[in-house]
């Protein structure tokens, strides 16, 4: 709730319009069974007066009746902005938290939940404002302003709104206490549904190609069917709400005790009708109360949820004076040791090494020893387990991140487009500033140019969602080329060139090498010629350093590199010379 009003009151003005409105509105609301009881008394009075007594009640009605419009109109229009700037406000906070959050925690996120969350919850905090709010303190003061005028005919007349106010309290404060956990596992499942669609649909390829359409349909109405189980729970607790029928025997009870003050002369016709009238007011809050109540359930089991994903603790924390300055390119790994959980067995034990500036270390291995887990420590995507990484002599975690990250390029295998234009995607990475010139020499940097040129809107073609719309080699040279454009004092090449022929190869390496001068470049490859011509050789075998060096030192004194090396060449992927060392450590590997 602290959180709710913290973005509330950040509009004082209309939230001032939102509560005066309303309060003025009740009142004026409240004057009118007042007035009309006023003219009862006027007509069952004297004849010569009568008359201009019923002229002054209609002038006072009308004059009500209007101002009751125009405050009604101040209040619903301030609950509305209040509510769409809330809802705004918390989709704002809840993204920016998102952006912020380290890879670890995204990595423990079902991103369907979390579209549940970012879409549907926060529409739950308008929702739960207007209607929800706004008819809560309207009914609320529905509920008080009556009962002053009351005590004003006459304090007895209080006696049976009163005992009803006390009950319809408890049956309230009752009916939230079984509303809460039913509200909480409806949006759980909402959760949990939106999670199983969002899944269906990314692996969509996947169900048809293994014809498990079926399968898939089955698993949705189960989810779908739990889903309307709680709506069914939820009605259910709204069909055993009480106060509704207790009003009829409350109106039962206030007309019996107005008549029989009527009848004995303490209250006049016309009051008795001020009073019945002030009593049948009692009855909004009453029907309201079961729909309104069940809104800001909802709200508040959102607002919950959505505050679990902003408070989450992220492992990455970004220092507050952080340090920032150009990147000149050395990387020092000292006794660096990493696990994904807590507890769990580390990807990477005890490495240690260093790249001095402008130098390009290849790192090589078997599947599963942790080369794609170490560059991913360079720009802070994970933390440290223990150990440290200096860039530049400071340890990353000093480090400004976006100074840090501005600086380091990354180029994956598994490449990240997003649904927009070519020229777009490629000057990503440097937001407005990216003009269209600098995106075509990129382009024409990595080798994409041509087959941009062939697109039918050129630069201008949105591609489909993460590129499905372009070819593997395609979409690897258009990341490349958002690579080069940010002119990356790191450059880390994550196996960046598998899906390009070999001659488009040998020409993205010809624009690589020429902008890797004086950067340092973790080169992360299966390429024979790759690893070659690298400065250093990084050998890693189950998420420890196995060596270190040139090639010819590794060649020279690694069993474990010239059996690597020699099941690259064994794949295809590459020619190598096969002197006689390395064919009888094959022989002797084998």
């Amino acid at each position: 709730m602290r959180w709710l009003w913290s973005h509330l009151r950040r509009h004082p003005f209309h939230l001032l319009g939102f509560l005066g409105g309303s309060l003025v509105m009740t009142v004026l609301n409240a004057m009118v069974p007042q007035l009309t009881g006023e003219a009862f008394d006027a007509v069952l009075g004297e004849r010569g007066q009568a008359a201009g007594a019923l002229g002054a009640v209609s002038l006072a009605l009308l004059a009500v009746v209007l101002g009751r419009g125009l405050f009604d109109l101040v209040a619903r229009l301030s609950s509305e902005v209040l509510a769409k700037r809330l809802e705004r406000d918390a989709r704002d906070e809840l993204y920016v938290s998102l952006l912020g959050k380290s890879q670890t925690f995204h990595n423990r996120q079902r991103v369907g939940d979390l579209m549940a969350r970012a879409a549907n919850d926060i529409r739950q905090l308008s929702i739960m404002v207007t209607p929800g709010l706004d008819l809560i303190v309207d009914s609320g003061l529905t509920g008080l302003v009556p009962l002053v005028f009351m005590a004003a005919i006459d304090p007895s007349l209080l006696l049976v709104p009163g005992v009803y106010a006390v009950v319809f309290v408890l049956a309230l404060w009752l009916y939230m206490r079984r509303l809460n956990p039913v509200a909480t596992r409806m949006r759980e499942e909402f959760g949990d549904l939106n999670a199983g669609l969002n899944q269906a649909v990314r692996g969509i390829e996947v169900i048809k190609v293994t014809a498990q359409e079926g399968q898939e349909r089955l698993r949705f109405r189960a989810n779908a069917r739990r889903y309307r189980d709680s709506f069914v729970r939820n009605g259910l607790v709204q069909a055993r709400y009480l106060p509704t029928l207790l009003f009829a025997f409350a109106m039962a009870g206030a007309l019996w005790h107005a008549l029989a003050l009527h009848a004995s002369g303490a209250i006049s016709i016309g009051e008795l009708v001020a009073f019945m009238g002030l009593m049948g007011q009692l009855g909004f809050p009453t029907s309201m109360s079961i729909f309104t109540f069940s809104l800001i359930q909802i709200g508040i089991v959102s607002s919950r949820r959505i505050l679990g994903i902003i408070t989450a603790d992220s492992e990455i924390d970004q220092p507050a004076t952080g340090h920032t300055a150009p990147i000149s390119g050395e990387i020092v790994f000292d006794d660096v040791t990493f696990a994904y959980d807590e507890g769990g067995e580390p990807a990477l034990r005890g490495v240690s090494f260093t790249v001095r500036p402008g130098e390009t270390v290849a790192i090589v291995g078997e599947t599963g020893s942790g080369k794609s887990t170490l560059t991913k420590l360079v720009p802070r995507i994970y933390d440290v387990t223990s150990g440290r990484i200096l860039v530049d002599g400071v340890d990353v975690r000093a480090w400004d991140l976006d100074s840090l990250r501005s600086q380091i390029s990354t180029i994956e295998q598994d490449i990240v487009l997003f649904s927009r234009s070519v020229a777009e995607n490629i000057g990503f990475s440097m937001g407005q500033r990216a003009d269209r010139e600098a995106v075509v020499r990129a382009a024409e940097d990595a080798q994409a140019a041509e087959f941009v040129a062939e697109l039918d809107e050129g630069y201008d073609t949105v591609i489909g969602e993460r590129g499905v719309t372009l070819s593997g080699g395609q979409r690897q040279r258009l990341a490349i080329a958002r690579a080069l454009l940010t002119d990356p004092a790191i450059l880390v090449l994550d196996d960046s060139t598998s899906a390009i022929d070999s001659a488009t190869e040998d020409k993205i390496q010809q624009a690589i090498e020429r902008i890797q001068e004086g950067r340092t470049t973790l080169l992360i490859t299966h390429r024979l010629s790759q690893i070659r011509w690298a400065d250093k050789v990084l050998l890693l075998r189950r998420g420890q350093v196995a060596d270190f060096g040139t090639h010819d030192e590794l060649i020279a004194r690694s069993r474990l590199y010239r059996r690597v090396f020699a099941h690259y060449d064994e794949a295809g992927l590459g020619p190598v010379e096969q002197g006689p060392v390395l064919a009888s450590e094959q022989g002797g590997a084998r």
